[in-house]
Order: C-alpha cells, then structure tokens, then sequence
C-alpha cells in the first residue's frame, strides 16, 4: 500500500449528500476481484450519458478535476452497501482524499485498508473547502497527515482528528498483511521456540 504524507491537489467538489456505495461503483462491476481497473465505471452512472459518451456536466469530466486527488463531498458519503470495490474504484481512479461531514462506518474503514483518507470536517469548514475547490485549477489544497491539517490556496488551514493507530497505518502504507509482516519477527522466534519444545 502507498503511504500517505502529504497530499497536494485541486480538489474536486461533489456537491451531493448521501452519495452511496452503488452510486460510486454500480452492481455491474463487482464481478472482479482485482483491485485495478475499476476508475474508469467510477460514479458511470453520473459520469456517463445512455450512449456512453462523457456528461460534460458532470465534476470529473470537466478540465479542471480529471486529475483531482482530493474529492470534497457532500454529508454521508459511502453510504448503502458495504462493497469494497467503493474504495478501490476511488483509487484507481486517483483519488487519495475524501473530505466530508461524515461518512457511512464501512466505506471509511474500507478507505484506510485501501490506502485513501478520509477526513471529517465541520460544516463551516466543508463550505469553505467547497468555495476553494470550486475555483477549478486556480486552487489547490495541501493535506498534511503528520501535522493532521488541510492548507487552502490562500494559505488558510483547516484542521482535522486521526485515529493515531489508523495515521500510522497511513503514513507507513501499512494495510492488513503489512501490519502483520511487521511482527514477523515476533511470529518467527514464537515458531522456533514451538519446534524446540517439540523436540525436547
């Protein structure tokens, strides 16, 4: 898993609330296992017209935000289903940050075991995050995992709480196998002393 420090992007707004799991990856793409691949069915119902041809209205098609990788969303984000292929899809796309108000229990797990931070924000704060992100490539925002900070383009912070075990995880790109290969020695020496006592 990439470790997460320091981010900086222009964000992109996604000004709706209770965006859920199927709206960001649909049930017709949760026949793959693999984590790759999945980007471009991101948000397809919203991102795609019937013909299959881009909604130019819709945030990441526009010029500005087709390479964000901060996502500035509205309340209750990853709601619905607990689908893995939520954060997955997030990710391949290139989104590493999804800053809201809140967030469904399970999409914001799934989000640190895949490598993305979610932040929660106050209301105040996710307007102003939103009037940042809304001036398209004139603006990005810094987030700092270390300091826990969020920097707009006019050099105004927002800060933010991190579970300090999840912050670890993050900044050393440790996911569920990294944190147990980190005790490998531990695992190793505990083997050992079985086979010795199995021979005495």
């Amino acid at each position: 898993m990439q470790p997460f420090t320091t981010l900086t992007s222009t964000p992109a707004p996604l000004k709706v609330i209770n965006v859920d799991t199927d709206m960001i990856i649909p049930k017709q793409y949760l026949k793959t296992i693999k984590r790759t691949g999945l980007g471009t069915a991101l948000f397809s119902e919203m991102r795609y017209k019937d013909d299959g041809s881009e909604n130019p209205d819709f945030v990441l098609n526009q010029p500005a935000y087709r390479k964000s990788e901060i996502l500035v969303a509205g309340d209750n984000f990853g709601c619905g289903s607990s689908r893995e292929h939520a954060p997955w899809a997030l990710l391949d796309f290139g989104i590493r940050c999804v800053i809201s108000t809140s967030f469904a229990d399970i999409f914001y797990n799934n989000c640190f075991k895949n490598g993305i931070l979610p932040i929660v924000v106050s209301p105040e704060d996710l307007e102003k995050l939103f009037d940042d992100a809304d001036r398209g490539s004139n603006a990005t925002l810094t987030v700092d995992l270390e300091k826990q900070q969020i920097t707009g383009p006019d050099g105004g912070t927002v800060s933010f709480d991190i579970d300090p075990f999840r912050k670890h995880c993050l900044m050393n790109g440790l996911d569920d196998i990294g944190l147990t290969m980190e005790k490998a020695p531990k695992i190793e020496a505990f083997e050992e002393k079985l086979k010795q006592r199995a021979w005495a």
